[in-house]
């Protein structure tokens, strides 16, 4: 028997898949992947931006906190805006408002400015991943959606190994304007290609119309994704699962390794790179796995946490100076398992709700992950200033979220599983009853 969930298994009516759908999605994740570049190009320059603008451990992280209050804030408008106006026009206005971020972080002069341009960025990132998981279940079979998340996570990886390599060589050999300025060409590319190329979906599978666009249609959009349980689960999960390896990709990392560990910056850049390629072969193995066995979800998931709490815990705790290398190899090994573990959420969102909710209940599900970057990077900066940057104590804070999510996790996993069970019946009913 199949282990497939409903969310695997073919339905009438759903979309080809194909070439043609490989080549427009490929469209929308290349502007999800130059959004990683910029997001994730603080975490290579955190040092540098420190010196730069004259600041302190908690100044410093207020840039990437106040990134990701912007990001977690507009998961849910972002959500409804593309179940209201698809796709393309989310993306386009989401491009606009990166790239105007990222040219103006090149280009200021003072700290406030550039906390004004990163909150932009923020808010045209906000825009892209959510969008990307809609163009997939539009133009993909159902069956393919967590392999279709999976890959999508992949190339958002791939545009962090770009901030990683190309974008910090960028930085020290041209400097701070011409690095960050220079990136933010890659922003016009992918506009361009989107306005030309870019479709909401493909022929023959247009999307019921909206009659209720005013703000009862918005709360009970709302209302009815958070209701399932599966939504909320979805968001638990990603709450619990990504935020480790966001945290030490988006900021931490490099002044982790270098001043705590005493690595000098190539070596530590060359850890993080790891944490990305990590991230890249485990997501493909997830992806494969939760599309042939729906039950492995959730072990994925804890399995993930609960290996990153051991090494954090063992790396944090080493009674030397400095943990060994191969300890640091491993811890950033298992960091690239987070990112995989968090699309893990939108696997039970998704079967959750129907396609007319899809981009409401996945901005919910979104928000869980960077609402515990966002805290972990606070926590993480005012301890720093607190304890004489004592990381041992201030990375502690990972494991006070880790068990919150881990929590409600298990609070919720019984209630969405039997709502699943209940979905994946009504929608063998309604398939026995389509005409043929």
């Amino acid at each position: 028997m199949s282990t497939a969930g409903p969310a695997l298994r073919g339905l009438p009516g759903d979309p080809p898949g194909g070439r043609r759908a490989m080549a427009v999605w490929g469209i929308g994740v290349s502007v999800y992947f130059v959004a990683v570049i910029f997001r994730t190009s603080l975490g290579v320059a955190g040092l540098d931006a420190a010196d730069r603008f004259h600041v302190n451990a908690s100044a410093l992280s207020t840039f990437s906190i106040l990134q990701l209050l912007v990001y977690a804030g507009m998961q849910i408008p972002v959500g409804l805006l593309v179940d209201r106006l698809g796709t393309k026009r989310v993306l386009g206005i989401g491009v606009v408002l990166f790239t105007a971020g990222q040219l103006g972080f090149a280009f200021s002069p003072s700290y406030g400015m550039a906390l004004a341009s990163r909150a932009l960025l923020g808010c045209g990132d906000a825009m892209t991943f959510i969008s990307v998981l809609r163009l997939g279940t539009r133009w993909f079979p159902a069956r393919r959606g967590p392999m279709v998340a999976q890959l999508a996570g992949l190339v958002g990886m791939a545009g962090n190994l770009v901030s990683t390599l190309v974008l910090a060589r960028l930085l020290h050999g041209l400097g701070w304007t011409a690095a960050f300025a220079g990136s933010a060409l890659a922003g016009v590319v992918v506009f361009v290609l989107l306005l030309l190329f870019l479709k909401d979906h493909p022929e023959g599978h247009e999307p019921e119309p909206m009659r209720h666009q005013g703000a009862a249609y918005v709360r009970r959009q709302i209302a009815l994704s958070w209701r399932e349980p599966g939504t909320r689960l979805g968001l638990w999960v990603h709450f619990t699962t990504q935020f480790p390896a966001m945290v030490f990709l988006l900021l931490w990392g490099m002044p982790f390794l270098v001043e705590a560990q005493g690595l000098s910056q190539a070596t530590a850049g060359t850890l993080l790179t790891l944490v990305v390629l990590s991230n890249m072969t485990v997501g493909l193995v997830y992806g494969q796995v939760i599309a042939r066995h729906h039950a492995a979800r959730l072990p994925l998931a804890l399995g993930t946490v609960g290996a990153t709490s051991v090494l954090w815990a063992a790396t944090l705790a080493y009674p030397a100076d400095h943990a060994p290398m191969w300890l640091l190899v491993v811890l950033c090994t298992v960091l690239g398992a987070c990112g995989p573990a968090s699309m893990i959420g939108f696997d039970f969102a998704r079967p959750a709700n129907p396609p007319e909710r899809q981009g409401t209940a996945s901005g919910i599900t979104n928000m869980g992950g960077f609402v515990a970057s966002m805290t972990t990077l606070f926590a993480v900066g005012v301890l720093l200033d607190a304890t004489g940057d004592d990381y041992g104590v201030a990375f502690s804070s990972v494991f006070v979220l880790q068990a919150l999510g881990i929590t409600q996790i298990l609070r919720l996993r019984k209630r969405a599983a039997r709502r699943e069970s209940e979905r994946l019946v009504a929608s063998r009913v309604e398939t026995v009853h389509v005409p043929v």
